[in-house]
């Protein structure tokens, strides 16, 4: 597993745009794994600052329970409204690591402001993906630890799949 600073120096264009994306909107949707195997979808801010991605939480939240018993996380952007994917998609999979250093999350709830007591959980990147229209042609760039994006093109005939050592 990668951390945020780790993928935004090894891929600082996609980290870039993924950080942008979810910039456009404060809550997105949070994807963890309940007690019984089956997954469950919660809202959350994602938040990025000491180089890192952050997911804060209350610590009675049911999500937060999931993350502490099974670390296992995938946060979609919040697409906004109309259907047009402007934007794209973004989406970013991994394991969610709790913080118990009282200095860091103390310093994270000072520039936040965040409600104590909280959770707060460092994010360790298995996989990001970002999906969107470019002309006739849904394009979905896809990057994981250790290889550069690589960029799937789907229009109306097959598939195509190039590796890419492009962002965005």
């Amino acid at each position: 597993m990668t951390s945020w600073a780790e993928f935004e120096k090894d891929e600082p264009e996609f980290a870039a745009t993924v950080r942008e994306r979810f910039g456009m909107y404060k809550h997105h949707v949070l994807g963890t794994v309940r007690r019984d195997g089956a997954p469950r979808l919660s809202g959350l801010e994602a938040d990025f600052r000491f180089e890192q991605m952050w997911l804060g939480m209350m610590p009675s939240s049911m999500k937060a329970r999931d993350l502490l018993r099974d670390p296992r996380f995938s946060i979609f952007a919040n697409p906004g409204e109309g259907a047009e994917m402007t934007h794209g998609d973004v989406r970013v999979s991994g394991r969610a690591i709790e913080v118990v250093d009282e200095a860091v999350k103390g310093r994270y709830a000072a520039e936040t402001s965040a409600p104590e007591p909280f959770h707060l959980f460092r994010v360790e990147l298995d996989e990001v993906t970002r999906t969107g229209v470019e002309g006739e042609e849904v394009v979905i760039r896809v990057w994981r630890p250790g290889a550069p994006v690589r960029t799937i093109r789907r229009g109306n005939d097959a598939a195509s799949v190039a590796p890419a050592r492009e962002g965005g």
